[in-house]
């Protein structure tokens, strides 16, 4: 099986779950012409702090999703020409999830997980919020409803789901297979649902006769990604991080990319929505890592305490680099800027230049106040929408043009010279991930490991799309081609006595 050239061996997904993040819904215009599918700019529509997930569209015109309020998590209705959200469901004793509409009626079903523990499929009055149970036993994961009166869904059993077919007149109930995934969809101009099958190695994408029970492989899943949806008949999309991509209804098992968004734009996509007209997507994603720092640099430059704070999470951890921990904690971060307050002077942040590498970020600042201006870097790292460390890189350190052998190595290594590479690092060089998880240590390590891989990739090169200096400390931001892909890598470059002693790498 492949899978598009922007992701080829160079980074393995794995899903987790993950309850309640901060997460917001998203909403995009799709546009298509003869030979191209463009795709509008994403408007975040929840616009809520907390969880906002599992969109469904209940027409063209309104999208479905759970939203947390009053710490709970409801039913939302939003119409995307009044740009307005409504209520559907407000349960004090539950939270619902996953809503659909169900066919024929103005009615929702959603799952319901009481606060007792029992989960449940229920129906609600679009209207006047009334619900009813619908499946009596079955603790239902996910659903998609194959008419007005069969539901399709995966049944928690022990440790794993099992697609269930439940027909509501007949009151009956039969499991089609054992261990499968929660991305159940209808395929578009069929009489199919399509599922996730676990059953084997490698996971699949099938396609079920809900009446007859006959089942078919259509393809497989990209990277270990559940979340899907059907673009057309014949198209599949799936997305990560901040690209979305697609395959084909054939077995081949090839993705390719189909889009691609702006690092201010998403982060981390998860859930995915087509409307029934196929013009709209509705997309699940957490902000922008950049947009974040962004936020909590203009919160600091208006003097805005609470604003500031809130960019943080609960634990926040500052440091000095790489690992030297200052303080943890809102309440410690309080005291530390408690003179932030709009009636007081004080120092002024500009952003100079930003790297930014999945969900961290890379600034570097100039801070001038009282008549003084002095440079630093910061490198943020942001999860679930809040900034969860904070690590500061000053100029403590003076060294003569540190880039010099810092771009010495990078020559070294784009000519696959291994021993001019080395010959740029100290004898006992440490190469650490991000903040100090040692890889290798010595050259050694470091020719067993760099000389096979110079020798074994022709087509290696760096380009340097952003570099930082400060102090004795070369940040690069590199554009790496090897193997005929392509990817991003930022390298901290530590340098001593013109040698370069440590690299850390930000993944």
């Amino acid at each position: 099986m492949k899978y598009f050239p922007f992701w080829v061996g160079l980074f393995i997904f794995s899903l987790q779950a993950v309850s309640q993040q901060s997460t917001e819904i998203y909403l995009i215009d799709v546009t298509k012409n003869a030979d191209t599918i463009r795709l509008s700019a994403p408007l975040n529509i929840s616009n809520n702090e907390g969880y906002d997930n599992q969109p469904s569209f209940f027409d063209n015109e309104t999208i479905l999703f759970s939203s947390t309020r009053n710490n709970q998590t409801d039913i939302a209705l939003y119409d995307i020409a009044k740009g307005t959200t409504t209520w559907i469901s407000n349960t004090t004793q539950g939270s619902e999830y996953s809503p659909l509409k169900i066919p024929k009626k103005e009615a929702v079903s959603a799952i319901r997980l009481d606060s007792n523990g029992l989960q449940r499929l229920y129906q609600y009055d679009v209207q006047t919020g009334i619900s009813k149970e619908l499946l009596k036993d079955l603790k239902v994961g996910y659903h998609v409803w194959y008419n007005d009166h069969i539901i399709v869904c995966t049944v928690l059993v022990e440790n794993r789901m099992d697609l269930v077919v439940a027909n509501l007149q007949e009151g009956t109930t039969n499991t089609v297979q054992k261990n499968v995934g929660r991305s159940l969809h209808t395929i578009p101009g069929t009489n199919l649902i399509s599922y996730i099958s676990k059953q084997n190695k490698t996971l699949e994408i099938k396609s079920l006769n809900p009446v007859s029970g006959a089942t078919k492989t259509i393809n497989y899943i990209w990277n270990g990604r559940e979340d899907m949806a059907w673009l057309s008949q014949n198209t599949i999309i799936s997305s990560t991080d901040r690209i979305i991509a697609q395959v084909k209804a054939d077995t081949t098992g090839i993705w390719d990319l189909f889009h691609q968004f702006g690092p201010l734009e998403l982060h981390n996509m998860t859930r995915i929505a087509v409307s029934p007209d196929q013009k709209k997507l509705a997309l699940v994603a957490e902000p922008a890592p950049a947009k974040i720092v962004q936020k909590q640099v203009e919160s600091y430059n208006e003097r805005d305490l609470d604003a500031f704070v809130n960019c943080y999470s609960e634990a926040v951890v500052v440091r000095n680099f790489p690992a030297d921990t200052l303080y943890v904690g809102h309440e410690k971060m309080r005291k530390k800027y408690s003179n932030l307050s709009p009636d007081k002077k004080g120092y002024t942040v500009e952003v100079v230049k930003r790297i930014t590498i999945g969900n961290k970020v890379i600034d570097q600042e100039r801070v001038t106040g009282n008549g003084k201006i002095k440079m630093q870097v910061a490198l943020y790292e942001v999860i679930n929408g809040t900034i969860s460390s904070m690590t500061f890189i000053f100029k403590d350190t003076n060294v003569s043009n540190p880039e010099t052998i810092v771009q010495q190595q990078l020559d070294a290594y784009n000519a696959r010279d291994i021993d001019g590479f080395l010959k740029t690092y100290s004898e006992d060089i440490g190469v650490y991930n991000f903040p100090e998880d040692i890889r290798t240590q010595g050259q050694k390590d470091m020719r067993k490991g760099y000389g096979n891989y110079f020798k074994n990739t022709p087509d290696l090169h760096a380009d340097i799309k952003n570099r930082i200096v400060i102090g004795n400390i070369v940040i690069d931001e590199e554009f790496v081609t090897a193997n005929g892909n392509t990817f991003s890598a930022v390298a901290i470059y530590e340098v001593e006595n013109e040698k370069i002693s440590n690299v850390t790498f930000v993944r």
